[in-house]
């Protein structure tokens, strides 16, 4: 059984049962050495209440009250039972619009982490299994509310409706840090296969052919300077994301599926406030298919500028402008229309964002949201079958309750 398949067999029959399972084995094998002492289990739960005026995000927002389709649930453990060696794995329930499917419980990450070396001065380790990807500054912890700025993440780079390609991959990560005179710097690495479902499928406009989407061998890596404790943080990260589609329908080709993003990250943190900002390239491919249509080369083009400033102790607020393009080559979507494909303002995005966040407690979260945009171009999918049936210009309300234990 090769190692995508084995976590994909993990990912169905074992995730539910994870905590359990290593609970048992470390008061089995573990006890006598005391690694009980380090285990430890936490969780999380955020509820959101999404409104649009036109268009849907997240279920049927655009209907009556608006939608609560937008869930996030999620179950942690780690325990180390050896100085060098660490176990950790998050089981996560996610439903967000569609018909509820994508809500069962999987396995989000699940490693084994071994520091080779560890000192002050400096750090060496590898992970092996399925790991969240270094991208950008927030991917690896898109999913707990806490650690995100907004209710919402800016969609030109940590886009929801096609983030399993992003999430996370199965295979291999070696891990560096350094202790500089004047920060800190560290760099990520790692080899596997990335997790490719619906959602890309539907991206690549595959979702009613019959036939797999295979996950192939890639690379993502990020390197990261924290300066001054934090005060400015600068990151560069990189990915080779590939994949092949195999038909099962007669006399059709395979198609290979190439995405290769470079991300600029900058941040400053002074007391009060938070500066943020991120660019990204992003070069899509789809090649082999006989049928021209389904083929496609193209470079698309995303950043965000954001403003957050605390208050009050346990408040914050934001503002944000978030801008996306799908194809540097065809900036107002004109020659996309043009073809037949779709509507031009399906390849571009631009949302201005304001948001309020009160940490009511360490344990409770409420936050409120408003986006005006113009265009669709990270609207999902799912919740949008007709892409000509959208509108340009649209509002959206977001409010949320955020748990965590």
């Amino acid at each position: 059984m090769n190692v995508s398949k084995s976590f994909q067999w993990i990912e169905r029959r074992l995730a539910p049962l994870l905590v359990t399972a290593l609970t048992t084995l470390s008061g089995q094998a573990l006890a006598s050495e005391g690694a009980l002492d380090t285990l430890q289990m936490h969780g999380f739960l955020s509820q959101a209440l999404v409104i649009t005026d036109d268009n849907n995000v997240f279920g049927p927002s655009s209907e009556d009250g608006g939608s609560l389709k937008y869930t996030e649930i999620g179950a942690n453990v780690s325990l180390r039972p050896h100085q060098d060696l660490l176990l950790a794995a998050q089981v996560l329930s996610r439903r967000a619009g569609g018909d509820g499917r994508d809500a069962r419980p999987v396995l989000d990450y699940g490693v084994l982490d071994y520091q080779m070396v560890s000192s002050q001065q400096r750090t060496f380790g590898i992970q092996l299994g399925r790991s969240k990807n270094p991208f950008g500054f927030y991917n690896q912890t898109r999913d707990v509310a806490f650690t995100r700025p907004s209710i919402l993440l800016p969609q030109s780079i940590y886009f929801d409706r096609t983030r399993s390609l992003a999430l996370s991959g199965d295979g291999v990560t070696l891990y560096h840090e350094e202790s500089l005179p004047h920060g800190t710097l560290r760099t990520q690495i790692g080899f596997g296969k990335p997790q490719a479902e619906d959602d890309l499928r539907r991206t690549m406009r595959l979702e009613d052919t019959p036939g797999e989407l295979e996950p192939r061998e890639s690379t993502i890596a990020q390197i990261k300077y924290e300066h001054d404790g934090g005060r400015v943080i600068a990151a560069l990260s990189a990915a080779s994301a590939k994949a092949r589609f195999e038909p099962r329908t007669s006399g059709m080709n395979s198609g290979d599926f190439h995405f290769q993003p470079w991300i600029l990250s900058l941040q400053y943190n002074a007391e009060l406030w938070s500066l943020t900002g991120e660019y990204a390239i992003r070069q899509s491919t789809l090649e082999g298919f006989a049928n021209p249509f389904l083929n496609f080369d193209v470079t698309g083009e995303s950043w965000y500028l954001q403003y957050a400033r605390r208050f009050h102790d346990d408040w914050q607020w934001l503002v944000r402008y978030d801008s996306l393009i799908s194809n540097r080559d065809d900036r107002s979507g004109q020659a996309y229309e043009s073809s037949g494909a779709g509507p031009a303002h399906s390849q571009f995005a631009d949302d201005i964002t304001l948001g309020l966040q009160w940490n009511v407690s360490h344990r409770l979260k409420l936050a409120a949201e408003y986006h005006h945009v113009d265009g669709t171009g990270w609207l999902p999918a799912q919740d949008n079958p007709d892409p000509a049936a959208t509108s340009r210009r649209w509002n959206m309300l977001l409010f949320q309750l955020s748990l965590r234990f």
